[in-house]
């Protein structure tokens, strides 16, 4: 960790933002995200009472920045979760998931010839309140006895895509696959819906 992060995980909660929101922004873990929060500025690297979770920090502002970068990467997912058949709904986890959710579908129209529909997950970690839970946005496609792909940006500890199969399942939809940009726990599959990642992150040592 260093003072950057730690700088920018005070400014977005400045700005309101949840601790899972400053997770998904900084494509770190809740945990990592609650000890930058935590910290202060002011301190020396070392000087935290507390220990750094084990993490790594992705930053892909360099693709986010660009729709072209965009739709290349999405066409890659795409490919990777026709592996496993053709989908009537991609569900995209808000909020990174959600860009890479709609340029993927469009790409699998073209791919399979089939009308393919976009659904948003808002995850648990986003949301407020002792009551919270995780849900399927009303103001998109159903998600009721369809064949879905779920795509995400980064696995961090696969508790959101368990999280949002027992949604859908719970919805009546069929999880054919899932596809992430980048796997951060080395998953090959989460409740037996199997996980497709362009890029995987390994910890040696």
């Amino acid at each position: 960790m260093n003072q950057e992060l730690i700088k920018k995980a005070n400014e977005l909660r400045s700005r309101g933002f949840t601790t899972g929101e400053i997770a998904d922004e900084l494509n770190v873990s809740k945990d990592t995200a609650r000890w930058l929060t935590l910290q202060s500025t002011g301190k020396k690297m070392g000087e935290s009472v507390e220990k750094a979770p084990v993490d790594f920090a992705i930053n892909w502002e360099s693709l986010g920045g660009s729709s072209a970068r965009l739709r290349y990467v999405s066409a890659a997912m795409a490919d990777m979760a026709l592996k496993h058949g053709t989908a009537d709904v991609v569900v995209g986890i808000a909020v990174s998931g959600v860009p890479f959710a709609t340029m993927m579908a469009d790409v699998m129209d073209v791919e399979s010839g089939l009308e393919t529909s976009i659904a948003v997950f808002h995850p648990i970690k986003h949301r407020k309140g002792e009551d919270a839970a995780g849900a399927i946005s009303s103001n998109f496609a159903s998600v009721n006895g369809k064949r879905v792909v779920i795509v995400d940006d980064v696995i961090t500890s696969g508790r959101t895509i368990k999280e949002v199969i027992n949604v859908l399942k719970d919805q009546g939809a069929i999880p054919t696959a899932v596809t992430v940009l980048i796997d951060k726990k080395g998953i090959s599959q989460v409740s037996d819906v199997p996980v497709e990642s362009l890029i995987q992150v390994s910890r040696l040592g």
